[in-house]
Formats: C-alpha cells, structure tokens, sequence
C-alpha cells in the first residue's frame, strides 16, 4: 500500500497558541491523554462521527454534532489525511509508546506517538505523521477526561470553523447562481441567434431527445436549470417586449435563495444587457434597481 504523501492537518480559521508558551515534559504513567487522541484518529479512520465527538470538549462536540454529516465526514477526513474510510490499527513502538495505522483502500496514514508531557490541567503528545513532519496535538482535562484541544499551535474551534464554514459554503452558492445565470443568459442568446426568437421559458433551453434540438427542447442547459431550481437558488426568466419599432425584444433574469440564509444571502438579476445586480433581499427577487455587481 501506498502511504499519503506529506500534508499537515490544519484547520483553517482556529485561535493561535502564543508561540512562546513553554511546557514542561515530564513523563505521565497512567495517562489517558493519548488514549483519547487515538480514540480520535480511530473514530476518524472509521469515519464514526459519534465516536469522535466523545474526544472532544463540550463546547466543539455540540456543535460537531450539528453539522451537516457531509462537513462531519469532511473533517474526519482531514484528521487522518485520508479520502476513504479505513481499518484503524492499534500498536505499540519499542518505547511503549501508541502506533495509530489508517488502513484505506490504496493508502495508509500512520501516526507515531512520542512522549506525552503534562502541565497542570494540558496534555501535550507530539506525532510524527507517515510522510509528514512532526504535529503536536494538545489536549485538555475536561469533567474528569482528557479532550481534544489544538493541533499545532492551533486551537479546535469548532464553533468558529463552524461560522467560517457556512460562510464559505454561502459565498460558494452565491457564485454558483450567479455562473448559472450567466450560462442562462448565453443559452438564451444561442437559442435567439438559432431560432430567431427568444424562448418563451427556462424549460425550452432544456436537454433535447436523440431526435435532435427544437424550439421545446434546445439541449443547451442541463434539466435542473431548465426546471428554474439549481444549487440552492431559485431562477427565474421573463421576455420584456420590444422597447421600440426594429429594436429586439428584451430579457431578464433573477436567481433567488431557495431558503434564505442557508443556501444563500444575496439575490441576482441579469438583464438582456448582462448587467448584474444584486443584494441581500432577505430572501425576495432582485431588480433593475439594485446595486451593480462588477466582475471579478
């Protein structure tokens, strides 16, 4: 098997330990602080969400638990370096101290620990990472049990990736229904220069049958654009009528949140004259009138 090429594990908005904070080693017989961050790399090797909140402090296991299992997994992911779950396995070195090997289909994560050290109310356990230099996970006494802490020199918060999270996740939408409209728009320009006309609906731009295109069904966007309902936004198409004798007859456009402020914030408008616009309408369509959005 292949062992994964060296990456760190960091999370990528955390709190920064001082980096001058100093520790004393001592040896610690009888700890459990590195039985809690195997239990940790073993709930993650297996992708066991539930195992994996016990490791952690109150305050991250909560909101660890209500994260959408998709960013869960994706975490546990990132804890071991690993794409696929795997068959965690349990050893000792000739010092005594934990092995942790992540087993996966074509990969293997292997995390080696070192000595732990204490102070006071800290646990401290360096690990050499298969392929990677040396991460030091730090851990806390929590209600009687050691909990998970940072990674580095870098806090868990979750709460605060959390927040990061979801508004990485908006932006992302956000920029995905504006891309759409943007494909739609074109679409209709294709089926104008195509047909001579513009399409009286989204869902004449939709996938055309092996007979071939046609005014119902001009296979230029995919059948959940063509249905108004894309990513978490709901799109919407009008023709506006000629503005004079010999002019063209128009067009707009309007993306909307499906459910505003999860799946997005702001509302889109496009014209026929690819003007964007767009603002945070709590949720209602956006208009002609709403703040230009410039390109990028």
């Amino acid at each position: 098997m292949k062992t994964r090429p060296a990456t760190v594990f960091i999370l990528t908005i955390l709190l920064g330990l001082p980096t001058g904070a100093s520790w004393s080693a001592q040896e610690a017989p009888g700890n459990n602080a590195s039985a809690t961050l195997a239990e940790a790399l073993t709930a993650a090797c297996r992708e066991d969400a539930a195992q994996f909140a016990r490791t952690l402090t109150a305050d991250n296991a909560g909101v660890f638990r209500e994260l959408a299992a998709g960013t869960r997994l994706a975490l546990m992911k990132r804890f071991v370096l690993l794409d696929e779950p795997g068959r965690p396995l349990l050893s000792s070195n000739p010092q005594g101290h934990t092995v942790v090997r992540c087993e996966a289909p074509g990969l293997t994560a292997e995390f080696r620990f070192g000595e732990t050290r204490l102070r006071e109310n800290l646990a401290f356990v360096p690990v050499e990472v298969t392929g990677a230099r040396r991460i030091d996970f730090g851990l806390v006494r929590e209600d009687g049990g050691w909990k998970l802490l940072s990674v580095g020199l870098l806090l868990l918060d979750l709460p605060a990736l959390a927040r990061q999270w979801e508004s990485a996740e908006l932006e992302a939408s956000e920029a995905a229904a504006i891309a759409a409209l943007r494909k739609i728009a074109e679409s209709v320009g294709t089926y104008r220069r195509a047909f001579g006309r513009l399409p009286e609906s989204l869902d004449q731009l939709g996938p055309a049958p092996k007979t071939g295109i046609s005014l119902e069904a001009a296979g230029l966007v995919d059948a959940e654009l063509a249905a108004g309902k894309k990513g978490g936004y709901r799109f919407r198409f009008r023709v506006l009528p000629a503005s004079g004798e010999g002019a063209e007859a128009g067009f707009e456009l309007a993306a909307t949140p499906s459910e505003y402020g999860k799946t997005g914030r702001r509302s889109f408008f496009l014209d026929s004259s690819g003007a964007l616009r767009g603002a945070d309408k709590q949720g209602a369509v956006a208009g002609p009138t709403d703040p230009r959005i410039e390109p990028r």
